[in-house]
């Protein structure tokens, strides 16, 4: 299944515009994954977002509250936060161009491939890219995704472009305060001699794929070793019966239900009028 992008928009350099898509370029898919289960019944624990005296409450019903005071809340609609323009929800500009040795790697956050949305914008993007790789230098620039505005950095990764969200400068702690207990002492000639001895030793290319999450592996070994014995305790979870009622909103699934409520709600509606009975 082909990725789906996360962001679509223009990729300016000064009066060129190029429309381009932005992908994930982490994935989490081949990651152990884990549904909690109360023992008891065996069946899903489920997460619900409830008002207390009120109970469950449906995902259209929230809205956004800002604390100004102890207990007191200003609410935000969310029409009122998509009125919010900026130039970055559609054009992702590069402002400035620096060497890549002088972004500190505490900045560094997540990583995005850049693509050309189509074959005509192609040749002005492989310009881009090949003019970053002679320089030597990388983009930076600011592009909103998800209701945030990031901090950006733009690369060129073989053949196509490499995005890098960074943090802003007031997200970093200071160092300082971590290693206050870390006194300044002179270090050892002799160790740091022997030191310096092993890491030239162990010095070589980087290359990923050398490492593995070895406690993932061991967890799916595990895994697989509990599906193929049958003293194994086991669940049959099933579907949570409609009939209980109960308004059970799963995070991760409460977009889509909502979606669905709203568009089903009248024709759902008709469906459970009563009927009359012929005379």
């Amino acid at each position: 299944m082909a990725p789906r992008a996360l962001w679509k928009g223009q990729l300016r350099l000064s009066l060129v515009s190029i429309p381009v898509e932005i992908f994930s370029a982490t994935k989490t898919s081949s990651k152990v994954t884990f549904r909690q289960i109360h023992k008891p019944s065996g069946k899903r624990v489920r997460y619900e977002k409830s008002v207390p005296g009120i109970g469950p409450v449906k995902a259209e019903d929230i809205v956004k509250g800002y604390e100004v005071s102890n207990d007191e809340y200003i609410l935000l609609d969310p029409d009122d936060v998509d009125q919010i323009k900026l130039e970055t929800k559609k054009t992702f500009e590069l402002v400035q161009f620096v060497d890549a040795c002088e972004i500190s790697p505490l900045y560094f956050d997540k990583p995005y491939y850049i693509t050309a949305s189509d074959d005509l914008a192609q040749d002005a993007y492989r310009v881009v890219r090949d003019a970053l790789r002679q320089a030597g230098k990388v983009g930076l620039g600011q592009v909103t995704m998800r209701g945030k505005e990031y901090l950006a950095c733009v690369k060129p990764c073989g053949d196509g472009l490499l995005m890098e969200t960074l943090h802003y400068a007031d997200e970093l702690r200071e160092a300082d305060q971590i290693f206050t207990d870390i006194e300044d002492d002179k270090t050892d000639k002799e160790l740091l001699e022997v030191a310096t001895s092993l890491i030239d030793k162990k010095t070589a290319p980087f290359d990923a794929s050398a490492y593995t999450d070895k406690y993932a592996q061991a967890m799916q070994k595990l895994l697989d070793a509990k599906v193929k014995n049958k003293k194994t305790p086991r669940v049959q979870t099933g579907d949570d019966d409609p009939a209980e009622g109960e308004n059970v909103i799963d995070l991760m699934g409460a977009l889509k239900e909502s979606l669905e409520e709203a568009g089903g709600g009248k024709s759902s509606a008709k469906k459970k009028a009563p009927r009359k009975k012929a005379s």
